[in-house]
């Protein structure tokens, strides 16, 4: 098991950490392909019934993709990392027992994402989560498409065009919460969920997932392919490259 993601199990039920936490748990290729193969391995453990997903320490869930690694992608690598992050998203879309998301601190960018790939998730009323790609140089194409399944277009807009973070409370009143717990007792509440979502039939579970995905399959395929044409032309801009540079430059000089 790789060092950025960390498993327990908790009887039939498996906790899968992600684990960075130094940078709030942001997304490098070793992260992104170890939960791919990992996440596939566990939906075809029979001994597991539910997974859940959180982040180590207590500030970030996921703060998104780690910009040490996308400041130095140039044109000719969008393709193959956007189409990596679908597989990503795709490796918890496709989890046919329940999959929840214990939000242990901010979801941000693919940490949002992966969130709203998740059956339920559980929060705090401080937290943050949002879409701050704008913010970044780059465009809100995967991102606005998950909202689409959540929320309406009036904060999709918002979210999408403006790059801010709402809080747990406001994204519980929105849909994006389906529970509001004190911080402590985030993990405790969503491994309860699963645990009793475990115990329903599986073959009708899974049926029903699948059904599920059936509905937002195509949109979720026609967002990649926007997604890679989106991001091409904005790196041709330069805009990603010299925020990403901003915002590291302004790291290191609080270290």
């Amino acid at each position: 098991m790789a060092n950025s993601i960390l498993l327990e199990r908790k009887d039939t039920t498996v906790v899968v950490t992600l684990n960075r936490p130094d940078v709030l748990n942001a997304i490098n290729v070793e992260m992104r392909e170890t939960l791919i193969t990992l996440l596939g391995e566990l939906d075809r453990d029979p001994a597991v019934r539910a997974i859940v997903l959180t982040g180590a320490g207590d500030r970030a869930f996921c703060s998104g993709q780690d910009l040490d690694e996308t400041s130095r992608y140039g044109a000719d690598d969008l393709e193959s990392w956007l189409t990596r992050q679908h597989a990503m998203y795709a490796a918890v879309r496709d989890i046919d027992k329940p999959c929840l998301v214990a939000f242990n601190g901010t979801a941000a960018g693919a940490g949002f994402q992966i969130g709203l790939c998740a059956d339920l998730r559980v929060g705090f009323a401080e937290m943050k989560l949002g879409q701050p790609e704008i913010k970044a140089g780059l465009a809100s194409v995967v991102g606005s498409y998950f909202m689409t399944l959540h929320v309406g277009l009036a904060l999709n807009t918002a979210l999408s065009l403006t790059g801010d973070l709402i809080s747990g409370e406001e994204a519980r009143a929105a849909g994006l919460l389906n529970h509001l717990e004190p911080k402590a007792g985030v993990l405790k509440k969503t491994l309860q969920l699963a645990e009793g979502m475990g115990k329903l039939p599986p073959t009708a579970f899974r049926l029903t997932k699948q059904r599920l995905r059936q509905l937002s399959q195509q949109g979720f395929e026609a967002a990649l392919v926007s997604a890679i044409a989106s991001q091409k032309e904005a790196y041709a801009s330069g805009e990603p490259q010299a925020a990403m540079q901003r915002f590291l430059a302004a790291r290191n000089t609080k270290r």
